[in-house]
């Protein structure tokens, strides 16, 4: 059973490279967050990132487009240099 499980899961993973899907992990092994594409609740993963900061960086986005940097965040209220420190590696902008 386990070897089936771990074959659909590597099946998976070889089917997102082979297809281009971008596939990385952050530092700490986790998958890191695109913050140009990234829902209400993906944001929510980032440490310090509640549900009303989601939705200004969402907001922000929409009104100002994709962000060009991951400095251009701190344009964002409620996001200053120590905020941006505990997220700073676990964001993409793909």
């Amino acid at each position: 059973m386990k070897k089936k499980i771990v074959s659909c899961l590597l099946f998976a993973l070889f089917s997102l490279v082979t297809l281009g899907v971008p596939f990385s992990f952050a530092a700490d092994g986790a998958v890191p967050v695109n913050i140009n594409q990234a829902t209400v609740l993906e944001l929510q993963e980032l440490p310090g990132v509640g549900p009303a900061l989601a939705e200004r960086i969402v907001a922000y986005r929409e009104t100002n487009g994709a962000f060009k940097s991951a400095e251009q965040l701190a344009e964002v209220k409620g996001i200053g240099q120590k905020k941006m420190e505990k997220f700073k590696d676990k964001i993409v902008l793909e």
